[in-house]
Order: structure tokens, then C-alpha cells, then sequence
């Protein structure tokens, strides 16, 4: 199965962000996507997205992440007013603490009701939101061994990110339990290891005479080419809760794939890092519990490190790719989230604080009220 891969000139970048509505009065989600989009004047792109209480912001074809946060900025305010109107809030966060899934429709597409009717319990279980990365790779055939280097770097795009604690009214002791409700999905979680283009064509193959893309539309997989843009789409972050944070993320995630791409071009797949799979696997599942505080396993010999710390060191050697980019200012606003803490860990204090998830709720809609 040929799959198509139109590559980019350059290392453009393009952001997808989700974002939710919140009642204000019971602080639960509110299914009024449609309205509060039609409502939006701007010329930022507002999507419908699986949820009718969910509305996606995707930036056009960007050079840097200043570029792209000034438009989802726009966008976001522009959102805003129209929720306001509305008499709803804008939410942004990798999941809602205690909403039930039960009472949130599903968006009136074929492609959604089909997926439903595939998952059934687990994809109805989709209360999450996330942030998607685009970035520009020029030769198809470094796509799988920058993704295959990227995945090694799982835990320090996921931990700063994390901002879904709360499932169902409890504290699920997960700083990121997004990630282990997406993962349920057939075609979701950690992409296969492949070495080629070649290899992914076959794995796609597969995939299309198992019925299996046909039953989903495309592989939701947590890192994936997106062969008609060009890129590579990095799908890790839970949902950020500020724009500086956003700002942060998206520089990180920006730097990382094109400090990759170019060693790759210099110095061929084999200069790149690689981890087993069950070291990635179990790196993933540590980002997603201990957020922050992960210990995670940096090389196949096991040797192992304080992802904040490594964040720190990981920083400093992006530096001259930012600097090059235009975004040293946002990559280094992670310190920021390394000072005062990722989202999961401010919404968790609030909650022992009060003993409610309600003044969470309240707390996350100000914050992303206040970055804009």
C-alpha cells in the first residue's frame, strides 16, 4: 500500500490544540461546540472535533513557535468571547475529573459513530484532550528513524504536559491518566519500530486488508508521519493549561524533531538514539504516573535519571536550534514548568487543599482565562 509523503522544504511547523467547554455554574462539560464556533469571529481554523463539547484550533503552515502561539492566541480569544456569549468557559486539560462520559455526545459524523460502534466502552471513555505537533521533514526516508529517536524522548515531551490527575471524581495517582485512557484504543498508543519507509508501507498494508483503517479513518498512534502535510505529528502532551505552557511544549517538541532530523541528515540513522520496546513502554508508563518525578530508563544498557533533570540537560542542548529557529524565549519557559510544577501537580494540591474538584475546574478555566 503506497503511501504518499508530499515533503516539506523546510522544518515548517503546525499546532493542533483541544480545548473544552465548561458550564460554569456545575463546572461539567457542555456539549456546544457548534455554537460557540459559529459564534467565533476570527480566521483562525476552528474544527467539530470527536466530542460535541470539544473544539480543535489548528494553526496554518508556521516557521516557528511564536508564529504559531500568536495564532492560537487569536484564536483562543476570539473563542473565548464567543463562549462567554454563550455562557460557557473555555477548559484546556488532558482530561476532566469527574465528567461523565455517558453525558457527552458523540460529534454527528459517520467516521466518529463507526469508531464508537468498533471500541464501544473505551472509545465512549474519550473524555481527553491533547496537543499535536507538526513539524516539516524535507526525505521520507528519515521519517522512521527521527520518530524511532523521538520515542526515546517520550517521557520529557509527556511529563511537563501532564494535567489529567482527576477520572471520575477520584484522584487516579496518575499525573497523566490521558495517557492511559488513549492507549485503550486499537490503533492508539506507541507506534510500531520500524527502520523505512518501505517498512511502514507494508505495516500500512496490513492495516488496510485487516479492515482496520477502515473501521478508524487512519493509526492514532502517539507519534505517526502525516504523509499528505509532510511531517512528522507528535500527538505525546496532554492538553496545556496556559499558553505559556503551550508556548513551552511546542518549542520542545519543534527543537526536538529538527536537532534529530539534521543528525540524521549528517550523520544517518545510526547516529540517532534508540531504546528497546520495553523500555519505551515502561518509560511511557512512568511519564504517565509520576509525571515530573519519573525516573526513567535513558540508554539499552538501563541506566536511569530524574526526567526533570534530564529535561534541564536536554534544554541546554536544544539551545542552538532554538536560537536558530526563533524560540529560545518559549523553549526556555519550560523552566518555568519545572519551577512551579506541570498542571497535574498544581490541580492535585488544590484538591487536597479543598477536598473538591469544583474549585480545580474553577482554578484551571482562570489560568487559561489569564494566558490569553
Amino acid at each position: 500500500m503506497r503511501q504518499e509523503f508530499r515533503a516539506s522544504a523546510g522544518p515548517s511547523l503546525g499546532v493542533e490544540w483541544e480545548v473544552a467547554l465548561i458550564d460554569p455554574e456545575s463546572r461539567d462539560l457542555v456539549p456546544r461546540a457548534a455554537e460557540v464556533i459559529d459564534g467565533a469571529e476570527t480566521d483562525v481554523q476552528l474544527e467539530r472535533e470527536f466530542l460535541q463539547n470539544t473544539v480543535e484550533l489548528v494553526t496554518g503552515v508556521c516557521q516557528n513557535t511564536g508564529e504559531a502561539v500568536e495564532e492560537l492566541r487569536r484564536g483562543a480569544r476570539a473563542l473565548s468571547e464567543s463562549a462567554e456569549r454563550a455562557g460557557v468557559r473555555l477548559w484546556s486539560s488532558g482530561s476532566h475529573p469527574f465528567s461523565d462520559f455517558r453525558e457527552n455526545p458523540v460529534s454527528e459524523k459517520g467516521h466518529y459513530a463507526e469508531i464508537i460502534e468498533r471500541t464501544r466502552y473505551w472509545g465512549n471513555q474519550m473524555l481527553i484532550w491533547g496537543l499535536h505537533c507538526h513539524v516539516g521533514i524535507s526525505d521520507r526516508d528519515r521519517v522512521w528513524p527521527v520518530i524511532n529517536a523521538l520515542m526515546t524522548y517520550y517521557p520529557h515531551l509527556l511529563a511537563p504536559s501532564a494535567s489529567s490527575p482527576g477520572w471520575d471524581g477520584l484522584d487516579t495517582g496518575y499525573a497523566s491518566n490521558r495517557t492511559m485512557l488513549y492507549q485503550q484504543l486499537p490503533t492508539a498508543g506507541m507506534p510500531p519500530i520500524l527502520h523505512s519507509w518501505e517498512e511502514w508501507e507494508a505495516y500500512m498494508h496490513d492495516q488496510s486488508v485487516s479492515g482496520v483503517i477502515n473501521h478508524t479513518g487512519s493509526m492514532h498512534l502517539d507519534v505517526r508521519p502525516a504523509g499528505k502535510w509532510g511531517t512528522i505529528e507528535v500527538r505525546v502532551s496532554d492538553a496545556p493549561t496556559t499558553l505559556d505552557e503551550l508556548a513551552a511544549l511546542v518549542a520542545l517538541t519543534h527543537c526536538l524533531v529538527v536537532y534529530f532530523d539534521r543528525l540524521c541528515a549528517a550523520e544517518g540513522p545510526a547516529a540517532l538514539p534508540t531504546l528497546q520496546q520495553w523500555h519505551l513502554a515502561e518509560n511511557k508508563w512512568r511519564a504517565a504516573r509520576y509525571g515530573l518525578d519519573a525516573l526513567i530508563i535513558t540508554t539499552r544498557s538501563t541506566d536511569e535519571a530524574w526526567v526533570r533533570d534530564e529535561l534541564a540537560l536536554l534544554l541546554d542542548r536544544l539551545e542552538p536550534v532554538a536560537r536558530e529557529l526563533g524560540c529560545v524565549r518559549e523553549l526556555r519557559l519550560m523552566e518555568q514548568i519545572l519551577d512551579r510544577g506541570a498542571p497535574y501537580a498544581r490541580q492535585r494540591e488544590l484538591l487536597q487543599e479543598t477536598g473538591s474538584w469544583l474549585p480545580v475546574v474553577d482554578r484551571t478555566c482562570e489560568e487559561l482565562a489569564a494566558s490569553m
